[in-house]
């Protein structure tokens, strides 16, 4: 990108995004300092709003008037990895085949970000009344906080918009319901002991596994419950357990024991319910297991990451204008999570409306089709025209 105000095809546009190699462990500052020279080429006011250690930022730019009301056209620039993935070429060069562009992030979600961005010379000459508003976050892929300092601006410094229109593969269904995500450590402190004289210690991993069983019987819990909406598959909020490691051999008592686990729930489902019912297993695995022999032992459990769910809002100003813009006359939900639950906890109308499938994503090989670039090029410009009313 150069900021000599030049015009680019939206496919040109996917192309030099998907050549910055932003995987969430990397910096994007690079990526968000060509944008910042393509806006500047055409005299578009933005705000850049890095993080904390300054190796990120978050951009938002305002097409149109100055003014409270907009819409949010919301992307992110992070990639998930792509190391052990068998891609058939370069990941960050992107190859147009067979009506399709390969690359990472062509999909999820540079492909959106690119279609905003090709767009904005148009956008500029259609003098808008409504401002559009771009921006482009950061970390999603892994906290979904590279929003935040952006939306907690928006109304103070920034201008608060009326509706956000989260841009993640939806094949431009009008997406207005996801679960929350919440992932936890929990690690289980023993005490060594000789194995045959377990009353002398306290053993992590078996306190660990009555842990687990205990998340078990929580998920088991969730699915008899189900989903009152009928709209989630599964039709439940889930609770999982990744990964689990422990002990130093077979015949000592086990000092550690850690686990990854995680729940993902319905919009309506209370966020501290399931933490506060591990609490319980924890008590009583604490007092029965771990420390029956006497104080041995302690368990911690700390919260990694909390993605709030996005709750329907029938009739709300994002779904009524994604709907039309769409061509839509219903609503679906997404069985991923998105960024789109903290504008929401802002008080924002907020939908998730994108092209391209989520099948693509995250695997080797990703890709958009040419078809569905056209069909959203097509959508912004529908945003566009009213808009500009």
């Amino acid at each position: 990108m150069t900021g000599s105000g030049e015009r680019l095809a939206p496919l040109d546009m996917l192309a030099r995004l998907v050549a910055f190699d932003t995987e969430s462990s990397r910096s994007n500052l690079a990526l968000i300092e060509a944008v910042r020279a393509y806006l500047d080429g055409w005299g578009v006011p933005y705000t850049c709003v890095p993080n904390a250690a300054g190796d990120k930022a978050a951009v938002f730019a305002t097409l149109g008037p100055m003014t409270d009301g907009g819409v949010v056209l919301s992307g992110h620039t992070d990639v998930v990895p792509v190391a052990g993935q068998a891609w058939s070429a370069d990941p960050f060069t992107l190859r147009v085949d067979g009506g399709r562009a390969y690359g990472r992030g062509a999909v999820d979600m540079k492909g959106f970000c690119a279609l905003a961005l090709a767009l904005v010379p148009d956008f500029l000459a259609a003098g808008l009344r409504r401002p559009v508003h771009i921006l482009l976050s950061y970390d999603e892929e892994t906290t979904c906080l590279g929003v935040a300092d952006t939306i907690a601006r928006l109304g103070a410094d920034l201008p608060r918009p009326g509706a956000v229109i989260v841009g993640e593969p939806t094949d431009l269904e009008v997406a207005d319901a996801h679960k929350s995500v919440v992932t936890f450590l929990t690690t289980v402190h023993g005490h060594e002991a000789h194995s045959a004289k377990p009353q002398l210690g306290a053993n992590a991993v078996m306190a660990a596994c009555d842990l687990v069983a205990g998340l078990n019987g929580i998920a088991d819990a969730m699915i008899a419950r189900g989903d009152a909406s009928g709209r989630f598959d599964p039709p439940a909020s889930t609770v999982h357990v990744g990964t689990i490691q422990g002990g130093s051999a077979r015949n000592i008592l086990p000092k550690l024991c850690e686990f990854h686990w995680e729940f993902r729930g319905l919009p309506d489902l209370e966020m501290g319910e399931i933490p506060a019912l591990f609490g319980d297993v924890v008590e009583r695995v604490s007092r029965e297991r771990l420390n029956r022999y006497g104080p041995y032992g302690r368990i911690e459990t700390v919260e990694e990451v909390a993605v709030p769910g996005l709750a329907p809002e029938p009739g709300s100003e994002a779904e009524r204008l994604a709907l039309r813009l769409a061509g839509r006359n219903r609503t679906v939900s997404v069985p991923y999570a998105t960024e789109a639950g903290r504008f929401q906890a802002a008080g924002i109308p907020t939908i998730v409306c994108g092209p391209g499938s989520i099948d693509q994503a995250h695997q080797p090989d990703e890709f958009i089709t040419l078809k569905a670039l056209a069909d959203g090029e097509a959508f912004l410009r529908r945003l566009m025209a009213e808009c500009a009313r």
